[in-house]
């Protein structure tokens, strides 16, 4: 058994040494530019097109990620590059979703309870309260009913505050009001007090949250991204933001990472900056459950989270 590893960005000699641990059987080798030898896996994060072509006995690719946007938008550049019978596996929670509920959580809260708004007296060193917001017209709508939307719409109940999911087909979660399909998006997204994006990043869902959308929610409402930056209008956002339509935005991930230093963004009064560190990776909770889905696959067992290319998630 042949594995090829790729990640941009990682400890890479840390990553193969646990691979190798969780795979004895297994030959693990990183790839590099020219290394054109077969391979029955890959384990990748953004890896280059040239790691995918022309490896028609590639089984599986594994993404380090639940997104997988980047491997497609190689394969819709340039169709034929990803060979036609791998399958693309994506990572199911690995520890994400717990990170996930933590972030959206103390947004949630943040926004609720106006500590944003605190935090900008008190460098004015101005005391002064503030009229709380009603929680039962706190509507906190999710966008994504994945692994990680559902959980954190489900956990967003226990907040007190009502909660509303969206997805592509119609799910069932305690205390979440759902909608599904186009059909029922305005009615998810209207009167709105603040939006959490959870969506896979699809030629559908780019640019989802622009001037439309945030018109549509409730005076003052909030906006947490925590998906991709490609899913935001920036101009729209930052013109939403110039007219009070909306309050305040916290953004985990953008178009361009890390985020230009001259991206106005960086100064725009009530933004909020975290650098795409919603849901880190875990290493060896990744690891076991990869190494556990290659098992299967040579035993000839299905596997779960294999994505479909078509809807892109």
């Amino acid at each position: 058994m042949k594995i090829l590893f790729y990640e941009h960005n990682a400890d890479t000699a840390i990553w193969l040494q646990d691979l190798s641990r969780a795979l004895p059987e297994a030959d693990i080798r990183l790839w590099e530019p020219g290394d054109a030898d077969p391979a029955d896996y890959a384990v990748v994060w953004r890896a280059p097109r040239e790691l995918f072509a022309n490896r028609p006995d590639l089984k599986a690719v594994f993404n380090l990620g639940a997104g997988v946007d980047a491997i497609l938008d190689i394969e819709r550049k340039e169709p034929g590059t990803l060979p036609p019978n791998a399958l693309l596996v994506r990572l199911e929670d690995s520890g994400m979703a717990q990170q996930m509920v933590e972030y959206a959580n103390y947004t949630v809260l943040r926004y609720l309870r106006r500590m944003d708004e605190y935090d900008a007296l008190q460098r004015d060193r101005r005391w002064e309260k503030l009229e709380p917001h009603a929680r039962g017209e706190f509507a906190v709508g999710v966008l994504g009913m994945g692994v990680l939307g559902a959980r954190v719409a489900q956990t967003l109940t226990t907040l007190g505050v009502p909660v509303r999911g969206f997805s592509r087909t119609k799910r069932e979660i305690e205390g979440v009001q759902t909608f599904a399909g186009a059909e029922q998006f305005d009615a998810f997204i209207d009167g709105a007090k603040m939006l959490v994006n959870l969506l896979p990043h699809t030629p559908d869902t780019e640019g989802i949250l622009n001037a439309r959308v945030f018109e549509r929610l409730a005076r003052g409402a909030y906006i947490v991204n925590l998906a991709r930056g490609a899913h935001v209008v920036d101009n729209d956002l930052l013109h939403a933001m110039q007219s009070g339509q909306i309050a305040a935005a916290t953004l985990d991930v953008f178009h361009q990472e890390p985020l230009p230093d001259n991206h106005p963004f960086w100064t725009t009064p009530r933004i909020a900056i975290t650098p795409h560190v919603a849901a880190i990776t875990l290493r060896e909770e990744s690891i076991e459950q990869i190494a556990a889905k290659i098992r299967a696959l040579t035993r000839g067992e299905p596997i779960s989270g294999i994505v479909d290319a078509k809807r892109g998630y």
